[in-house]
């Protein structure tokens, strides 16, 4: 019998494939290479054959970056909420967006930025100088709920009216969910996509008061120096996660890219890249 994330991962690749996001043109090139770049596209015509992906008409960058967050999020929400031996907690997975109610100031560490955000509408000079670097929007969120007196003292008395009053865990406190993780989701890492992951990561860690959240990106960008331009380092992100490292490894190898095999022995002997089905356990800690 296969491992939860075993099958997890085996699931996520199959929505990848049946939504088309993973797919192959007309020409046989996968949907998540460079055209431009031979070595782009034998990378992922090797990591697309692993997988047994079909030929179908290419959809849209915007169509299959919203579909590549929506399949990340139902990927976490499959596997995360089971990790409560090591994180418990009430969470929430959601997707961020103009159709959701949710914003990243309606987190505790991050509630101010709504005044903030409330008083630059009305000044044009303080909107003009702090520009809109604040505004961080996370593709996807992992959030828990405060917890009652009920809860924190059930096995014995931990917290009473004297002490502990600031602390954000203690919904008496304050009954504002508390961020636990945003994940950037890029289907493909081209140079503007990068910088993206790394704005909204730079706005996070910038703006908090309070504890910071786990900042991590996943991406389906099969070329190694791109990956590289998001995940070598530090200060950014925590990781990178790659949708299928496992086949990426297998395609470098077998292609004999020795420059692209040493880059990516490189980030993942860093820390600085991961396969997907590290990412909930990653996100327990």
């Amino acid at each position: 019998m296969n491992s939860l994330i075993l099958e997890a991962r085996k699931k996520y690749h199959s929505a990848l494939l049946s939504s088309n996001v993973l797919s192959l043109d007309n020409n046989g090139i996968p949907s998540n290479a460079d055209k431009a770049s031979k070595l782009s596209v034998c990378i992922s015509k090797h990591i697309a054959t692993m997988l047994m992906a079909e030929t179908h008409n290419k959809i849209t960058g915007q169509s299959s970056g919203a579909k590549f967050e929506q399949i990340n999020m139902e990927f976490l929400q499959e596997t995360f909420p089971k990790l409560s031996n090591l994180r418990p907690g009430k969470w929430h997975i959601e997707k961020l967006g103009n159709r959701n109610s949710l914003k990243v100031f309606s987190f505790y560490q991050y509630e101010h930025l709504q005044y903030l955000n409330e008083i630059t509408k009305s000044d044009s000079r303080l909107a003009s100088s702090l520009g809109n670097d604040y505004m961080v929007a996370p593709d996807i969120v992992i959030f828990r709920e405060p917890e009652s007196d009920e809860i924190i003292n059930q096995s014995s008395d931990i917290v009473d009216n004297s002490c502990a009053l600031l602390t954000c865990i203690r919904k008496k406190n304050s009954p504002l969910p508390i961020l636990h993780a945003s994940i950037s989701a890029k289907w493909t890492m081209r140079s503007d996509r990068a910088q993206n992951s790394r704005t909204e990561a730079l706005g996070l860690i910038r703006n908090r008061k309070g504890h910071l959240p786990h900042v991590v990106a996943v991406t389906g960008e099969p070329m190694p120096s791109r990956l590289a331009s998001l995940a070598l380092g530090t200060g950014y992100i925590d990781c990178l996660y790659h949708f299928a490292l496992y086949e990426l490894i297998d395609a470098v190898k077998t292609l004999e890219a020795e420059d692209a095999t040493e880059l990516l022995d490189i980030l993942i002997q860093g820390k600085r890249l991961k396969d997907i089905s590290d990412l909930p356990l990653d996100l327990a800690i």
